[in-house]
This record gives C-alpha cells, structure tokens and sequence, in this order.
C-alpha cells in the first residue's frame, strides 16, 4: 500500500533498476549488447557509460526525503509511516 502510494506521487523513471520488481541486471546486459550489436552492424560510434550510484540514499539528508514526500502532496500517514523507518536505525552484525 505504501509503495502504491508513493509510486503514483512519485513516478519511478523506467531506467530505474533499484528498489523494483525487475531483472535489472540482465535486462540492462541485455539492452547493451543491443546496443553494441547495432553500432557493429551499422557501422555507428558507441559510447557506453556505466554508473554506480551505490548508497546513493546515505548521502542525502533524510529530513530533504522527507520534505520531498510532503511537497509531492504524499499522504501524511505515509510520510509518517517513511519518517519512522529512519528513527533510531542501527545495524548489529552477529
């Protein structure tokens, strides 16, 4: 319900691979070697980039998360339901 609700105020760019239900690796491999693929048989310039944006959440504040949910109108219950998954986190590795 959460994600439903999220989804529709925050669209999710169809390149998004993170946090879906998707094959996001085999599908991005497979688009790839299409790409490369065509360039061969067309005799075109490829120019491919790859980024990692690994952690990419731990380098933004959460409180801009937060006010980012309120200014897309998100219902207040699930932005409450948000803000309280990043209270008092903490990891233990047995």
């Amino acid at each position: 319900i959460v994600m439903a609700k999220l989804t529709r105020a925050c669209p999710i760019n169809p390149r998004q691979r993170g946090f879906i239900r998707a094959l996001g690796c085999s599908e991005n491999l497979k688009l790839l070697q299409l790409v490369v693929k065509h360039a061969k048989r067309e005799h075109c310039e490829l120019g491919v980039v790859s980024m990692d944006i690994a952690k990419a959440f731990d380098m933004i504040c959460h409180q801009h998360i937060i006010s980012g949910l309120v200014q897309r109108g998100v219902d207040p219950h699930v932005i409450h339901l948000v803000s309280d998954m990043y209270k008092n986190i903490t990891t233990c590795i047995d």
